[in-house]
């Protein structure tokens, strides 16, 4: 969908003649009043579930939704009850306006010169979309990780609009040591001697090594270390050659094979995703900090939510702990909210919102039957 008008952003730049690539699954009832809206993460799309058809009318390979253990025909978030709405946000590369495209001011790819966007932005966006669309009132809006912040974001930019938030493995804002890990996943992209202040496009090269450093750090803090230990441990890649250790004793080879799982995952990654998004996003993750304007009083902050809330949190979710999940509970039964929560005894780290662990579907499940049924 393209937006002719000019959207201010809160760094008190704007940005206009922009595109939101959008998808929809199920059918909006007659009050439109069954639509949920899907936040994502900082790697994925508007592609939150179902499959693509190639040319021929076959299953595209690798065309899975992000989410597609969730979203669709009995599943969780039921697409046979629920208008479901997958946005691709503002500075991303999958198909909404970013660093990528073209500057209508300069006719130029924007590149660096894209300006900085936060999830606030996002969310303004998002609801002229909906406006677009004829959406006055959410039924619910859910979102994981980052995906979580803008839910909470939502019930309080808008709490006249949103009668649910879903709010899982996130955080009220990042830690010290969550803005220290992606501040050294940019450093890995900037000093890349490819990048060019960010007009690499203008270069024709793309910074590859960067973003495969950036993803290798990022891939480390979504697994746990229960995780790691299963399914690598202190594996070799290669049998024995000839050392009675099996090592080859060599600084710069790939030996275990959790080197070569990090390396497979930073090379697929710096093939699909943009630099620039990559810092984009980041920011905007170490920006967001709804108590900041309270004097970091969460309560304070969240006194104007309106919205019922289901809270999800794993156990070895060390990037977005449960005790920031909890954080958020105690902040909304501070104000009297009506909030559920649920934490799931889990080994896979934060990567835990994508599976298809039946607990944690369990409680969605019953959250949408249960509560946003319309």
């Amino acid at each position: 969908m393209h937006f002719a008008d000019v959207l201010p952003l809160q760094s008190g730049a704007s940005i206009r003649a922009y595109d939101l690539s959008y998808e929809t699954y199920g059918t909006l009832n007659a009050d439109k009043s069954n639509a949920v809206l899907i936040c994502h993460a900082l790697n994925a799309s508007h592609h939150v579930a179902g499959v693509y058809l190639d040319d021929s009318g076959a299953i595209a390979p690798k065309s899975e939704g992000w989410w597609d253990t969730m979203i669709g025909p009995g599943k969780p978030v039921d697409t046979d009850q629920f208008f479901v709405i997958g946005v691709n946000n503002l500075g991303s590369c999958f198909g909404s306006t970013g660093p990528m495209q073209i500057n209508p001011d300069t006719n130029e790819i924007y590149g660096a010169d894209f300006p900085v966007v936060t999830v606030q932005d996002w969310v303004n966006a998002q609801a002229r979309l909906l406006d677009a669309l004829g959406i006055q009132t959410l039924a619910a809006v859910m979102g994981g990780s980052l995906g979580g912040m803008q839910a909470l974001s939502w019930t309080l930019q808008y709490p006249e609009r949103v009668r649910h938030a879903v709010v899982v493995a996130s955080a009220p804002n990042l830690t010290a040591e969550n803005i220290a890990f992606n501040e050294v996943a940019r450093r890995a992209i900037v000093t890349d001697p490819d990048f060019h202040g960010g007009h690499y496009a203008k270069r024709g090269v793309l910074p590859q090594r960067g973003l495969r450093i950036a993803r290798m750090i990022g891939h480390i803090t979504y697994l746990s270390d229960d995780v790691m230990n299963e399914k690598f441990g202190r594996q070799l890649r290669d049998a024995a050659n000839g050392h009675e250790s099996g090592y080859r004793f060599s600084t710069q080879d790939v030996e275990f094979q959790i080197e070569s799982y990090l390396r497979y995952q930073g090379d697929k990654f710096s093939e699909y995703f943009d630099a620039n998004t990559y810092l984009l996003i980041t920011r905007a993750l170490d920006y967001f900090d709804p108590a900041s304007a309270f004097g970091g009083d969460l309560s304070r902050a969240l006194a104007k939510v309106t919205a019922k809330f289901l809270l999800v949190s794993f156990t070895t979710d060390w990037r977005f702990s449960p005790a920031r999940s909890r954080e958020i509970v105690k902040a909304l039964l501070d104000n009297q909210r009506d909030v559920s929560y649920a934490e799931i005894d889990a080994p896979h780290g934060h990567d835990a919102f994508l599976l298809d662990d039946p607990r944690y579907m369990g409680v969605v499940r019953s959250y949408f039957q249960s509560k946003v049924a319309v």
